[in-house]
């Protein structure tokens, strides 16, 4: 399996994709098709974590005082499930392992697997 969560409006996600060799790669737009709850349980079962997935950087998690509440694994789920720009992007699945965000480690651990 190979499949990439993004925002296309995101100019970081564009940058790593044109980086990366999106042959054969499943594609979701998350703002036209937001992460449905199967999906992610597919990502959760691969990161253990709903935190590791949860953008702590997007606006909305600072307008809605989220950064000043303790929030829980169900928390994060539930918000992750109403909200796109929770999600920390670009998300890489491929075969089993899964690739979170844009750090460069990460984006150069993911041109490594695929090239």
């Amino acid at each position: 399996m190979k499949k990439v969560y993004f925002l296309k409006t995101c100019d970081t996600c564009k940058r790593i994709l044109k980086e990366v060799n999106l042959d054969g790669f499943e594609q979701q737009e998350i703002k036209v098709n937001p992460v449905n709850e199967t999906q992610l349980q597919e990502m959760y079962a691969l990161s253990n974590s709903y935190e590791a997935l949860f953008n702590k950087r997007a606006r909305l998690y600072k307008s809605l005082g989220l950064k000043d509440k303790s929030l829980s694994e169900p928390d994060y789920k539930k918000y992750l499930l109403e909200e796109y720009t929770f999600l920390k992007r670009p998300v890489f699945i491929i075969d089993d392992e899964i690739f979170i965000g844009n750090s460069k480690k990460e984006v150069e651990k993911v041109k490594e697997k695929v090239n």
